[in-house]
């Protein structure tokens, strides 16, 4: 995940290794168009494949990714994963995206004095702006 920008992101994701019968959510720490990492409750192996889901953004980003390294921390891991077989375009209008929402919910922190959940500024931001956001329902 090294070659590509790294961008701060706070949000809900859900990750499923082979093998589990459901995802289990995590918080990322960053994310980019080449991968993210996020907290984790349980050891990973570098080379494990997950798949990686963002069911809130429009539409809802899903994709497979490597385990490229764990570190166990106080009672967590934290996991880096890499994107794989996405293109360019899908992965860099999902991180558009969560950056777009991410700045909305500071933005209304500030203005307003609202503080909203990630999923909360997404749902606004995907109200005010579908019709920009590509493969939206909004677009069509």
């Amino acid at each position: 995940m090294g070659r590509f920008d790294r961008y701060p992101a706070n949000i809900q994701i859900e990750v499923k290794s082979r093998g589990q019968l459901k995802h289990a959510k995590h918080d990322t720490l960053n994310l980019s168009t080449g991968g993210l990492a996020f907290r984790g409750s349980r050891k990973l192996k570098p080379g494990d494949v997950v798949e990686v889901r963002i069911p809130f953004l429009s539409p809802p980003f899903e994709t497979e990714a490597r385990v490229a390294w764990c570190a166990a921390l106080q009672g967590h891991h934290d996991v880096g994963v890499e994107f794989l077989g996405q293109d360019d375009a899908y992965t860099a209008s999902m991180v558009e995206q969560v950056r777009d929402i991410e700045n909305y919910k500071n933005e209304v922190k500030r203005t307003e004095g609202r503080t909203l959940t990630p999923e909360e500024a997404a749902a606004e931001w995907i109200q005010k702006h579908a019709a920009k956001v590509p493969g939206s329902e909004g677009s069509r």
